[in-house]
Order: structure tokens, then C-alpha cells, then sequence
């Protein structure tokens, strides 16, 4: 009885100090965090975790870090002081979560991490993300095909903290290096951001006029990408993205951008949450902590078919 009230006493004082007011302790609560809703693949990923979660009968707690480390250690000490049973995340970088999911673990709050992998194993118990290499792969197979195996490309990558965005540049590297007569003349993070992207697009295409490519780490940056390029009144230029949204959809189907690489961002969040429930109710973990899954390609063939983050039958 005291600990109980020492807790509580406690959630209640750091909701004091969010300025918030405070919300009725929950027996059966899942916290929900993800980068910010501006990017339609993380509010996926926020709205297919809290869909699954209701529905299994939980309440849920979502918030969102805006790919802030502090502000991620903040939101999860939110959390473990609602006294959450679970915690969904799509993390705030590889190094720097992990001293904020170990304190969860110590608090018997056990983790699912979505989308983005940590560096280490045996502190969440699983990380369900997509097969971002397999991806990448499919993604510059279809570059490569729309290029027509040859000329000066450009490649926008996301954050350099994000373990994604490496794995992406790699696996598209491993199939465009293959191709001498494409020339990769410029590589620039823009940080997953629309913003950056269209002002990296005009320095990029002011230096290297003669571009005839982009390939771009997320569609957030594929739509930076194309709306700078059709500023400029360069319409030949090929885009191809990562995440398969909505937005890139529409885009391909106005013959803006040529293609994308589908992430199961509403798929992905649901699994991380039966799994969830699985732990929770009877201490049942996955086989695998570190699971993959295959991301498909969408081009003009198939975008009628995507809508928000999976394909309709």
C-alpha cells in the first residue's frame, strides 16, 4: 500500500512539473512514443500501435519525442511513472536510447521497439523493424532500370544517428556501385526533413545542372527533392524514395516521383503491440528479439493499391 502511494505521489508530482493535468492511473496501460506526426510514417506507426491496443482492451499513453534524445528520456520516465505496462517505441537514435530503455527494464517495464534498432540486444524484448537493406535494394534495382544504368545522380540520406539511414545508403550502393557509367555526384543528409531536402535539392542542382537522379533515404525527402526540381522547371529528373506514404503515391501517380520502397510502418506497430500483449499477459517473448520485415516496391504498376502503408487487396 505505501509503494503504491509513493508511486502515485510520484506520477503525480511529474505531471505537476510537465504542467499537465493529471491523468487516472492506468492497471492496464500501454505507452505509445514515436518521432513527431509531421511525418506521416511515424503518426502510421502511432495510429496502428493505439488502434491494435484498444482493441485488446488496453488504454494508451502516446506521446512523441520529435527525435529528441532528452526529451525521449523524458517521455519514458512519463511513462514508467503512469506505471505502464508496455512501452511501443520508434527510438530517438541507436546510442543514445539505451540508457532510457534500460531504465524502463529496471522498472519492470518491458519494451518494443519499432522501426529503428538499438546497438545492443537483451534490453527490449524485441525490435520488429523493417528490412531496410532488402529495401534499399529494391528501391535502387528500380533506379538503376529507370536511369537507364547510366548518368549524375545525387543521394539525399537521413540522419546520421538513425541506424536506418545507413543501412538504406548501403544497400542502394550495393546495387548502383555495380553500374560504372552512374556517377554519383553529390551525397547529402537533409535529416529526413522535406524542408532540408528542397534547399539541399537547389544547392545540388545549382552545382551539377547536368543531374539526371535522385535517390532519396525516406519519401519525406523525395517530396523536398521533387517540388525543388520542379521549381526549377527540371521535370526529367528521376526520384525514387523510401516509406511508401500517401504523399509519394499521389506523387506517382501525377508522374512526379517514379517509385518507392513500401515500409509496413501500420503493420509493423500492431505486431509490436500483439507481442505486447503476449508479454504482458503471460511472460511469452518472441523467438527472435531482432525481427524483419520485407518491404515491397511501389512504382506506377501498383500505387493505386497502397494506402497508408500497406497494399489493399
Amino acid at each position: 500500500m505505501k509503494l503504491t502511494r509513493r508511486l502515485t505521489l510520484a506520477a503525480f508530482a511529474g505531471a505537476l512539473t510537465l504542467g499537465t493535468a493529471m491523468p487516472a492511473f492506468a492497471a492496464d496501460l500501454i505507452a505509445i512514443i514515436t518521432p513527431a506526426f509531421d511525418n506521416p510514417f511515424f503518426k502510421a506507426e502511432a495510429v496502428g500501435a493505439e488502434a491494435k491496443a484498444k482493441e485488446l482492451g488496453y488504454e494508451t499513453l502516446v506521446m512523441t519525442h520529435d527525435d529528441d534524445a532528452n526529451k525521449q528520456s523524458e517521455v519514458i520516465d512519463t511513462a514508467i511513472g503512469r506505471g505502464a505496462k508496455a512501452i511501443i517505441l520508434d527510438n530517438a537514435g541507436a546510442d543514445a536510447t539505451v540508457a532510457a530503455l534500460k531504465k524502463a527494464k529496471d522498472a519492470g517495464i518491458p519494451s518494443f521497439l519499432i522501426d529503428r534498432e538499438i546497438n545492443v540486444t537483451g534490453i527490449a524484448v524485441a525490435q520488429i523493424v523493417s528490412n531496410n537493406y532488402q529495401g534499399a535494394q529494391l528501391g535502387a534495382q528500380e533506379f538503376v532500370k529507370l536511369m537507364g544504368e547510366k548518368g549524375n545522380y545525387a543521394e539525399l540520406v537521413g540522419r546520421e544517428a538513425d541506424t536506418n539511414a545507413g543501412i538504406r545508403s548501403q544497400g542502394y550502393h550495393d546495387v548502383i556501385d555495380d553500374y560504372p557509367d552512374l556517377k554519383l555526384v553529390a551525397k547529402q543528409s537533409a535529416n529526413w526533413s522535406q524542408t532540408e531536402a528542397y534547399a539541399k535539392m537547389e544547392t545540388i542542382l545549382q552545382a551539377n545542372p547536368d543531374i539526371k537522379g535522385v535517390i532519396s533515404g525516406n519519401d519525406t525527402m523525395a517530396m523536398g527533392a521533387i517540388a525543388a526540381l520542379q521549381a526549377a522547371g527540371r521535370k526529367d529528373v528521376i526520384v525514387v524514395g523510401f516509406d511508401g506514404s500517401n504523399d509519394v503515391r499521389d506523387s506517382i501517380k501525377a508522374g512526379g516521383i517514379k517509385a518507392t520502397v513500401m515500409q509496413p510502418a501500420y503493420a509493423q506497430a500492431q505486431k509490436a503491440v500483439e507481442q505486447a500483449d503476449a508479454y504482458i499477459k503471460n511472460k511469452t517473448a518472441p523467438k527472435d528479439e531482432k525481427q524483419l520485415m520485407d518491404c515491397v516496391l511501389i512504382n506506377a504498376d501498383n500505387a493505386d493499391k497502397l494506402e497508408t502503408f500497406a497494399l489493399k487487396n
